[in-house]
Formats: C-alpha cells, structure tokens, sequence
C-alpha cells in the first residue's frame, strides 16, 4: 500500500498548494498534466543521454591505460570517481530542483554536462582525465532532475508509468554506454565517443529550453537549510530509510556485476575485444524494459510486491552468473541470462522504490529523490571498489560471492520491512476497532 503523503504544514482557509508548502512562496499549480508522449520521450532521452557518460569508461579501461601511460589502479579510479562526482551531484545539486525554477536548472545542468565531456575527451593525461569524469558525473544528475519534473507533470493515476518511461531511457542510457564506447572506440578512438555525448548534450539542452514549461516549486528555504532538511527527511521518513537502503544493496550488486564484467571477457576464459564487450550491453538493455513494467504496477499499487519477487531474482541471477565465469558456449549462455535477469530485477527494485518515495511528500521530490539516489549511488561506489578489490583476490567466483550477498541483504531486507508494515497496519487495526 503506498503511504499516505505527509502533511508540511499546518493546515490554513487558503487553498492549498502541493508543490509549495510555505504560505509565503506561491507556486503555480501544475494542471493535472503537461506532459505530451514527445516531451517524455525528450525527457527520457535526456535521462539517459546525461548519466551515459559516467559509464562510457567501463569497458575501455584497458585500452585507456594504454594510451595515457596509466596503472591498473589509476585506470580503474575512473569509474569509482564518476560515480563519486554523480553522488556528490545528488547531494547538493538535485535539492535545488524544489528551490530554483526547474527547466534552467536541468538546461544548464546539460549545458554544463557536455562542457565537462569535452575536458575528459581532450584529456593529455591521468589528472585531467579524472578532474573531466568527476565534474561530468557532478552536472549529469540532470537525469535526476528530469525524473522528479516529469512525476510532477504527469497525471496523478499516470504517475508510476511516467516515471518508469524516464526510468527507462536512463537505465538503457548506463547499458547502452557500454555498446557505444566499444564500438566508437573501433572507429575512431577512445575519445570519440565523448565527443559524440558532448554534441547530443548541447542538442538536448536546446530542445529542453524550448519543450519544457516553466516551473518554480520552490521549498521557502534558503540553500544550507535546504540540504539539511534533505538529510533530515532520512530521520522523518521511514518510506525513505526503507527504500534508501534497498536501493544502495540493488545498486551495489548491479556495479558488482559491470565493474567485473570488463575484466572477466578480456581475460583468458573469454578473450573478448572492447567492441565485443560493449555489445553486451545490448543484452543488459533488455532488462530496462522491466522499468515501464514496475512503473505501471506501482499504479496499480503492487509496487512492495515487485520489490520482493525482483529481491529472490537477484539472488538466481547470481547463480546463473557463477556458471558463466569459465568459457565455452554453455558458460556464455548462462552468463547471458543471468545478466538479463540480474538487469531485469535490479531496474524493477529501483522504479519501484522511486515510485513509492516520490508519494510520500509530493511538495519535496527533488529532496527525497536527492536523498533516495544518494544512498543509491553510494552502494553503487562501494559496490565498485568492493569488487576490485575482490577481484584480486579470489577472481570471478569470488565477486560472484560477493554479489550473492548483497542480493541476499536486499531481500532481508525487504522481509524486515514488510513485516513492521503488517505489524503497524495490525496495531492500527487494533486501535480503530474500539471505536
């Protein structure tokens, strides 16, 4: 059941405002949708087109080491960096959607994407290539703008599908990286597909500026009270905790999984190019799907049951992954199904976590949604530097341990919260009776 939206202010004779609780800073009411199929498709491809560049990286490790004179260790840096950028973009940038008026701050947000990208492919060495990824993942939160601004523009019974078209475009933008960069690089070096990203992010923003409605949303709070009453509604909302926790465990599984995968086809039981690697993301591509899915079951109200079906999938997927780490057409098989179901599950858990978050404080959602996907992308950097160091020591089965576990804690737990959710709809139910 998804909870009740939390009252912000007292209540007052005067209409009421969901999207602006201080009496003192009138928002216009958003009509109950201004949100065309061509917008949302622009919107969903903004998503994913942003947060891609955090991931180009990921299968061409090898051969960017090679080219600017970089350590193992250095190379590998790059993705634990553009994930630390892309949480610290969570933190203090994604609050200011409920602050400032929402398409300038998602346009210069991609304006400032693109800037970055052509830092990193211009990069002559180590230091720049790090300072470019970072700052690219810092402004790339603009999918994460996106997001929380097509909810609000939705119809409220449209919501969950709205929400998990975005979605959708975001995760096949993180998978479908993986394809570009392998095959760009083929073409024309490793640089060229950040110079592609940076074009696409210029084109995005000026179709943004001109599809987009104004909208200003603002909290009534200044900057630094802002941030700390993101960080308070961890202590307020225990939707959030819940759900933030989920997130970080299904994120750190799902980087588990990417980071390895590089290092897994390169060596010896695969022996696979950069191009070949890439294509993978194809196959992960599939599991996105499974977001337009949740999003239109949480309508429904089925989000808590997807959450636990998707929690015992991430734990098979892990098997079938274990299969695969030896060579050989059957191992490839398995490999392959277990990444579709691993994609499947892990994209379902996070649409459905959004969807029951955003419910929770309408007139908040670019704060609960900076908060959620902090703890998100927080598990996702873990995740990554768990698994090299994991790696080194005990190989594939070793990360295959490892993501086997962190999918066990997700579906602990989800069996934690949905036992407190019975007991309190039971204690509830107790204390109406008498009445």
């Amino acid at each position: 059941m998804t909870p009740a939206p939390a009252p912000s202010t007292p209540s007052a004779p005067q209409p009421p405002a969901p999207e602006s609780p201080a009496p003192d800073s009138p928002a216009p009411q958003p009509p109950a949708s201004r949100l065309g199929r061509g917008t949302l498709l622009l919107m969903s491809t903004a998503a994913g087109l942003a947060v891609a560049g955090n991931y180009f990286a990921q299968p061409l490790l090898d051969v960017i080491s090679r080219d600017l004179h970089l350590s193992a260790a250095t190379a590998a840096l790059v993705v634990t960096v553009a994930q630390t950028g892309y949480g610290l973009g969570l933190l203090f940038l994604v609050p200011l959607g409920d602050l400032l008026e929402r398409r300038r701050l998602t346009v210069t947000l991609c304006v400032l994407t693109a800037v970055f990208l052509t830092v990193t492919a211009s990069a002559p060495n180590g230091a720049l290539l790090l300072l470019g990824t970072a700052l690219t993942g810092l402004t790339s939160v603009a999918a994460q703008v996106v997001t929380p601004f097509a909810a609000t523009l939705a119809a409220p019974a449209a919501r969950g599908r709205t929400v998990g078209t975005v979605m959708t475009g975001l995760l096949l933008g993180i998978l479908l990286a993986r394809t570009a960069a392998g095959l760009l690089t083929e073409l024309g070096g490793w640089r060229t597909v950040y110079w592609a990203d940076a074009a696409l992010m210029l084109l995005i923003a000026v179709l943004l500026r001109l599809r987009l409605p104004a909208l200003r949303t603002t909290a009534g709070l200044r900057y630094p009270a802002l941030l700390r009453s993101t960080l308070a509604l961890f202590a307020d909302e225990p939707v959030l905790r819940w759900r933030a926790a989920l997130g970080a465990l299904t994120f750190a599984g799902f980087s588990v999984l990417w980071t390895a995968m590089a290092f897994l086809l390169s060596g010896p039981a695969y022996g696979w190019q950069e191009s070949a690697i890439g294509l993978l993301g194809l196959v992960g591509a599939a599991g996105s799907l499974a977001a337009s899915v949740a999003g239109r079951l949480a309508d429904r109200g089925l989000a808590h049951r997807v959450t636990g079906v998707s929690a015992f999938l991430l734990l098979a997927s892990w098997g079938l992954l274990a299969a695969g780490g030896t060579g050989g057409a059957w191992s490839l098989a398995a490999l392959l199904a277990g990444v579709i179901l691993l994609d499947l599950a892990a994209h379902a858990v996070h649409v459905s976590n959004q969807n029951l978050v955003y419910a929770v404080r309408p007139e908040a959602r670019n704060r609960l949604n900076s908060a959620y996907m902090t703890a998100y992308f927080t598990g996702g950097a873990a995740g990554s530097a768990l698994t090299s160091a994991v790696w080194g020591l005990a190989a594939w089965p070793g990360v295959c341990a490892l993501g086997a576990g962190l999918a066990a804690g997700v579906a602990g737990v989800w069996l934690a919260e949905r036992a407190i959710r019975r007991r309190t709809a039971r204690a509830a139910g107790a204390t109406r009776t008498p009445a």
